[in-house]
């Protein structure tokens, strides 16, 4: 990337006119900009110095970052205001993204923004901000997951690589950048927020849009533009410890977590048959080659996630035989463009192929910060009759735990262990849930224990097992 230099319009574009090189698809991004800086027509900006349809390793065209007043009377204050362009499509020549015509999304929908708080005598923007919207940008267009309000990402790394105890980020809704209509579709406006370690694990617990109203509330944490300071030394729940019980905790309780599912290092074994029986043996074995996800599989764990998301849906499970929408339909809230899309889709075999089989015993393998979240998903997932997935991100291993309210699902109260391929449902019971969480207390504290550590149930035939990340990492180690 570039380091700064006057961008905005590019040469010869003069307020309200574009010239004919003007890529067509900033005219409403550009324009939405200059409705809230009309008197900084030409900001800095961080632009790639080879293009991403060049072979450039950065897909945003231009990061451009504007001096915002803040407004003193609601106590927000002076920051520097980062704007992309490039998630969206740009050019409407398909040398980047597929155009699907003017009434659905722009692109992948969605630019990216970021608010960071002006230090005093700052006279220009820090460009950190730029490459970390690279990074992110980078994600997005080589899983082809798409980003939404409330959404968290775990960075596990200072924002700016600095000593700071803001490390991770929440998704939400630019506070005043308004959606726009380009000549390529719809284009919304997510910003980022940074969030410390503990305030990223209430979101995961609760959900991020809980979170994100909680720091609007703490001027100092983000207040009502959730600004990102980067000097934050304490987190929400240390400058109001209140929060924690009064909204977190009674949050979980009652609304339960809006986190139907994490891309994770883990594993499962059928062990109700010996391994040499290659014909319908262990379906999931780590070092041996796990059959692929069909199509359809994939399309209905996408939607399973999806589904988890809605606050008002009531939890069921696609069809298995559901069939595939092309493209990205944006009537579907929140989209998640291809969200668990397998790796090898070139080899997924023919899904009429793959039956439902039922298990007798099953033994699962999660990393430590994988395990960890198992409590989240046990009380914050399926006591609200609600369901949760594991996505292998070394394979297509999926597992998704079911409650008995969810509807859909393969695996059922007579048969709870039940596999399609490498994707495996397991259905518990209320009863064995309740169980479950005091067994597996100390995973909420796992710097207390040493790694292997195993569960098990054996009138259940269920074992669980925490293992180091090598063993996931070098599958024959």
């Amino acid at each position: 990337m570039e380091g700064a230099r006057p961008g905005g319009a590019p040469p010869g574009a003069g307020p309200g006119s574009f010239p004919a090189l003007f890529p067509p698809g900033l005219h409403g991004i550009y324009g939405e900009c200059r409705r809230l800086y009309p008197e900084q027509p030409n900001p800095l900006q961080v632009t790639a110095i080879l293009k991403y349809w060049l072979g450039g390793p950065d897909p945003l065209d231009y990061v451009s970052m504007y001096r915002n007043l803040g407004n003193p009377a609601l106590n927000v204050p002076e920051h520097w205001h980062y704007v992309s362009f490039g998630l969206s499509d740009l050019y409407g020549d398909n040398r980047v993204h597929e155009f699907t015509g003017t009434d659905g999304p722009s692109g992948f929908g969605f630019e990216l923004t970021f608010r960071l708080k002006r230090e005093t005598g700052e006279s220009a923007p820090p460009t950190w901000p730029a490459e970390l919207m690279q990074g992110l940008a980078r994600y997005v267009f080589q899983s082809e997951n798409t980003f939404c309000s409330g959404d968290h990402v775990s960075w596990h790394s200072p924002l700016d690589n600095s000593e700071s105890r803001i490390q991770h980020m929440l998704l939400t809704e630019d506070p005043q950048m308004q959606p726009v209509q380009t000549p390529f579709g719809v284009v919304n406006f997510l910003q980022i927020v940074g969030v410390c370690t503990e305030e990223l694990h209430a979101a995961q617990q609760w959900n991020g849009q809980g979170i994100l109203e909680l720091l609007r509330t703490v001027p100092v944490a983000g207040g009502l533009w959730l600004i990102t300071d980067m000097r934050r030394g304490e987190t929400i729940f240390e400058i109001d410890p209140h929060l924690q019980q009064e909204r977190v905790d009674k949050g979980i309780e009652t609304d339960g977590s809006n986190l139907s599912g994490v891309s994770a290092k883990c594993a499962w074994d059928d062990l109700s048959r010996p391994p040499e029986d290659d014909e319908d043996s262990r379906s999931i074995c780590i070092g041996t080659q796990p059959r692929r996800l069909s199509g359809k599989d994939t399309e209905q764990i996408r939607e399973t996630l999806r589904r988890g998301l809605e606050i008002n849906s009531k939890p069921v499970l696609p069809p298995i035989n559901a069939q595939r929408q092309n493209g990205l339909n944006y009537d579907r809230a929140p989209s998640r463009k291809d969200s668990l899309e397998s790796e090898s889709s070139a080899a997924i075999i023919p899904h009429e192929l793959i039956r439902t089989r039922q298990l007798e015993s099953v033994h699962l393998k999660f990393n430590q910060e994988s395990g960890a979240l198992i409590p989240l998903c046990l009380r914050g997932r399926l006591l609200h009759g609600r369901h949760f997935t594991y996505k292998s991100i070394t394979g297509d291993t999926a597992i998704t735990f079911v409650s008995t309210g969810v509807e859909g699902a393969f695996a059922t109260e007579e048969h709870p262990y039940a596999a399609h391929g490498p994707w495996l449902q397991i259905l518990l019971t209320e009863e064995f849930v309740e169980r479950m969480l005091e067994d597996l207390e100390d995973l909420t504290s796992p710097e207390e224990f040493k790694l292997p550590k195993e569960y098990s149930w054996p009138e259940k035939k269920l074992k669980v097992s925490i293992l180091p990340d090598a063993v996931f990492d070098n599958p024959l180690h």
